[in-house]
């Protein structure tokens, strides 16, 4: 990690005092036609279950989300390269796909002019750029999309600034005329991973958490993400506690590709033992002995990491897993991380499983430092494709 970065992990530390190891609007070219500005209500959350459908990331989307990173306070001297990193991302999703940045006003315009104008930059505070986390998970009711909104906490609470954040769900979706539903616990998007037929992957250590959610169970917890999110099965994974400021999402572990097939994370072959491979080694063991909703087996096909000696990346905190890809309309966007010959395979593996999309390495050495990687710093919104 760069001496000046004050990543998610690092973060961690300095509130918990724990060692890590590293794991797995402006105008624009054309403006997006349903953007607005009306007040969509919030529905409750009893209105939810078996009319709502959690779609898979490869299924046709209207839009993707991203955030500007906002905070010096937060990446120091590496704020100018973190936001070189996610204009690269959000320039090279607007290939394929409508890409909507959000930024703070004061921010809006160098935001813009860093995207380029195929990207729409629209004024929203924000405090930082893991958009996976803060925007609202859509799900489809009665063929409309609606966000579920999981009250973002700074991750239980670790980031102290993040009032903003906090408030993307109130602010944006009134923008676009999408509903509003305010979830019955605390998560975050990269909590959660789902094959669009029911079928829910999830690390414990993530949700079921007093720092998100004090006093309730997992069976409790189990049953309000059904509710949410209209899954009807919920694969958990043990994750990780007190050792990244995510306490282990599961979109750097495990992520479908296909229903009834996972990609699942794999360490460097000959790297010591942590606590990250002996989460993915648990994840196998519970993902060789699962059933999706559907009541059929997993296929689980290894995702190996690069080379940590070969990477351009640096520091104890650097993300250096290929299984925070993100699947857009016509592409999948993986981290490029130097060493070409695990460049190269992650490439293949992800071809093999996307035949039908262009697969895009983009170098995010800023992103990844900082505990993340694409996955973390995008969000799709189900639906047809925003003309551009």
């Amino acid at each position: 990690m760069s001496p000046h970065l004050v990543s998610r992990r690092t973060a961690l530390r300095a509130v918990a005092g724990t060692g890590v190891l590293a794991a797995g609007a402006s105008a624009c070219r054309s403006q997006d036609p349903s953007g607005s500005g009306a007040t969509a209500a919030a529905r409750p959350a009893s209105r939810t279950g078996a009319d709502r459908r959690f779609g898979a990331e490869w299924e046709s989307h209207a839009r993707t989300f991203m955030s500007w990173p906002a905070l010096r306070r937060v990446w120091t001297l590496d704020l100018r390269a973190v936001r070189e990193d996610i204009a690269r991302v959000a320039r090279a999703v607007a290939e394929y796909e409508y890409v909507v940045m959000l930024a703070r006003p004061g921010q809006q315009a160098a935001a813009q002019r860093a995207c380029g104008s195929q990207v729409e930059v629209i004024p929203l505070p924000v405090d930082d750029l893991w958009a996976r986390d803060t925007v609202p998970v859509f799900v489809e009711e009665s063929g409309r999309a609606v966000g579920v909104d999981f009250h973002f906490n700074g991750w239980g609470n670790k980031q102290k600034k993040h009032d903003s954040d906090a408030r993307v769900g109130r602010s944006l979706l009134p923008r676009y005329r999408i509903p509003r539903s305010a979830a019955p616990l605390v998560a975050e998007g990269g909590c959660f991973e789902t094959d669009g037929q029911g079928t829910l992957l999830v690390t414990e250590s993530s949700v079921v958490n007093d720092n998100r959610n004090p006093g309730k169970s997992r069976e409790t917890i189990e049953t309000e993400l059904k509710e949410a999110l209209g899954v009807k099965k919920v694969i958990w994974f043990a994750g990780v506690r007190g050792q990244d400021i995510t306490d282990a999402h599961v979109d750097s572990l495990v992520r479908f590709a296909a229903p009834g097939v996972v990609l699942l994370d794999k360490a460097f072959p000959g790297a010591p033992a942590d606590v990250w491979s002996r989460s993915a080694d648990q994840a196998r063991s519970v993902l060789t002995q699962a059933t999706d909703a559907r009541g059929k087996r997993l296929e689980v096909i290894d995702l190996p990491q690069p080379d940590p000696d070969r990477i351009t990346g640096t520091g104890d905190d650097f993300v250096s897993s290929y299984a925070n890809f993100y699947v857009a309309n016509g592409a999948v966007f993986m981290p490029e991380f130097g060493d070409q010959r695990a460049d190269d395979r992650a490439r293949g593996i992800l071809k093999e499983h996307f035949p039908d999309r262009d697969i895009v390495p983009v170098n995010i050495d800023t992103i990844a430092a900082g505990g993340g990687g694409i996955h973390c710093s995008t969000h799709d919104q189900p639906g047809k494709p925003v003309d551009r």
